[in-house]
């Protein structure tokens, strides 16, 4: 998936354009916001419900606003607000806790296509897409910082990120996306 944060409109493309358009490495931990005029206009984006609250959360996650983002995920009643409880949750850093959450997630769409660009960035744990065996990994390269399972993990991380966000927005722009899309 080539990763485009002017499908979602000009506002989004906007925010995201304050850290990487999309494209930030977050970090495997959580921590201080990424860029401090990101939470005002996140704030201002969610009064005007330009997007639906699963995708909100995600832009929370996304610019290290980690209170934030749980406080909306935790509200979401949908896989997708569990699935962004589940990386809050991994971030924390809380495996068990990111466990029980991809537990109510169960088998996300957004899988099939995550395990393929995870195995090429590097990370394969086998014919499906694994979260509890990626939360394992995430765990170990929080113990290796610079290394090459950081950075593989770093790379899977904003994948996912950027899988599940189009998701939530509804755009669908990868035909993988498309084609496993349940409803």
């Amino acid at each position: 998936m080539q990763f485009n944060p002017n499908a979602y409109g000009i506002e989004v493309a906007e925010i995201l354009a304050l850290d990487g358009d999309g494209e930030r490495l977050m970090p495997l931990v959580q921590g201080a916001p990424s860029m401090p005029e990101s939470k005002a206009a996140l704030q201002a984006l969610a009064r005007r419900k330009v997007l639906p609250e699963a995708a909100l959360a995600g832009l929370y996650l996304y610019f290290s606003c980690w209170d934030d983002a749980h406080e909306i995920a935790q509200n979401v009643s949908t896989r997708e607000g569990d699935y962004w409880h589940a990386i809050v949750h991994r971030q924390e850093p809380d495996a068990g806790n990111a466990g029980y959450w991809f537990g109510q997630v169960g088998k996300h769409p957004i899988f099939p296509e995550l395990r393929e660009q995870a195995a090429e960035i590097g990370v394969d744990f086998g014919p499906q897409w694994d979260p509890i065996a990626f939360i394992k990994l995430c765990e170990r390269a929080r113990q290796a910082p610079g290394s090459p399972v950081e950075r593989m993990a770093l790379e899977t991380q904003r994948a996912e990120w950027q899988l599940l966000f189009d998701y939530c927005v509804g755009n669908r722009t990868s035909a993988r996306a498309n084609s496993v899309h349940l409803g």
